[in-house]
């Protein structure tokens, strides 16, 4: 065997190893050796190496049989950090997690207007601030991962974002030139879809997620892969137009999706609708509690139009789990029932329906994920969050 072959292989079986001490949690060698099928002389050098790197740490299980103990092996959660940032319209939000996928702090940070120049310099700001905090440990930060409510073309520079009117910016080398670390642009909404796959639906190959705040956007994962399109653009189907002649928007055409089953949209209706223009999350929770009639019309209409989109997708993907990621639909009872119900089309075929747990989350931990998936270079990462409870 040439020494190239024998270096490509053990780089191979390396990724293997770590995506299944990964998967695990905690693993011992001899059952290592039976997941991968590789023999315990190539799992004893390889862990081994993963050991003198710090990459991964030994501990004893507690059990209560006779015998020794075995000695089982799991991540150096603490080793280095991800850093995921959600670079919304109104406010940036900034999630450091561990190796693990745990969130180990939040910091959130308004924006008080769009200036691609301002909102750079506070990005490295607070970037640089996570750099010098968590640098003492083994790895530091080991990648920082940005989502963007727009397009992300597929060398990661931002094609637009509507919100913003950003057009053609190169985020990811304006900040590379200053910050001695690795910077990845994604789509929010992929980073969503990301994020449900790695931490809830360990085994759903077919998924679509629906990030619904702001605007509307959709990730789409097809046999366990992203699908991304030609450039990059694919899942903007926020904007796909579902009433012709309809409301005007700021993409250029009208009657968009996202202008009838966004919570933006839905929140503003709200507000108006009782004269309220600080009207929360919280308020309109009460609201629903209470079964106020207007409120009640003002939601089943935005069931009706999240169902239109949906029958849309469903017949052009025929994904097996569909995941809402929306605090309105989570707060109003039986909603998943109710969607169905609009769903009658005979063709339409899928799994499941249900609300995201990750929430407005999503998109943070998922850029958490992809950081960590690309500093460990494994093929597949699947993370289970820690309970603390």
């Amino acid at each position: 065997m040439a020494i190239g072959d024998a270096a490509y292989i053990k780089s191979i079986n390396r990724r293997l190893i770590i995506s299944k001490i990964i998967e695990a949690g905690m693993i011992s060698r001899a059952d290592l050796s039976k997941i991968t099928k590789l023999t315990r002389a190539t799992i004893s050098v390889q862990v081994a190496d993963l050991l003198e790197e710090e990459l991964i740490v030994e501990s004893h299980q507690e059990h209560s049989s006779v015998g020794r103990k075995p000695i089982m092996l799991s991540i150096n959660r603490n080793a280095g950090y991800a850093l995921g940032v959600d670079l919304d319209h109104k406010h940036v939000t900034f999630t450091l997690s561990d190796l693990g996928g745990n969130p180990v702090s939040t910091d959130i940070l308004e924006l008080k207007n769009s200036n691609y120049d301002e909102i750079l310099n506070l990005l490295k700001a607070q970037i640089k601030q996570y750099n010098d905090q968590y640098s003492d440990s083994r790895f530091g930060i080991v990648g920082v991962v940005i989502g963007i409510h727009g397009t992300v073309s597929k060398d990661e520079i931002i094609n637009f974002i509507p919100q913003h009117k950003w057009k053609d910016k190169n985020l990811k080398a304006d900040l590379e030139k200053e910050l001695d670390m690795q910077v990845y642009i994604e789509n929010n909404a992929n980073l969503c879809s990301f994020a449900e796959r790695v931490f809830k639906h360990h085994h759903s190959e077919n998924l679509v997620s629906i990030s619904m705040y702001s605007g509307i956007g959709l990730g789409v994962l097809i046999n366990g892969e992203l699908l991304k399109g030609y450039h990059g653009y694919a899942g903007e189907m926020g904007h796909m137009i579902i009433v012709p002649d309809g409301r005007p928007c700021n993409c250029g055409n009208s009657g968009c999706w996202e202008l009838y089953a966004s919570e933006a949209s839905i929140l503003n209706q709200l507000k108006e609708l009782h004269a309220n223009k600080h009207l929360t999350y919280q308020d309109a929770h009460k609201l629903i509690m209470n079964q106020d009639q207007q409120t009640c019309d003002v939601l089943d209409s935005f069931i009706k139009y999240v169902a239109i989109g949906l029958n849309n997708i469903i017949n052009l993907l025929n994904p097996e789990t569909i995941v809402l990621n929306s605090e309105l639909l989570k707060m109003y009872p039986n909603v998943i029932n109710k969607i169905e119900l609009n769903l009658t089309s005979s063709i339409s075929d899928y799994h499941k329906i249900l609300i995201s747990d990750l929430g407005k989350h999503a998109a943070v931990m998922g850029a958490c994920a992809l950081a960590i998936k690309s500093f460990l270079n494994v093929p597949d990462i699947r993370l289970t969050i820690e309970d603390h409870e």
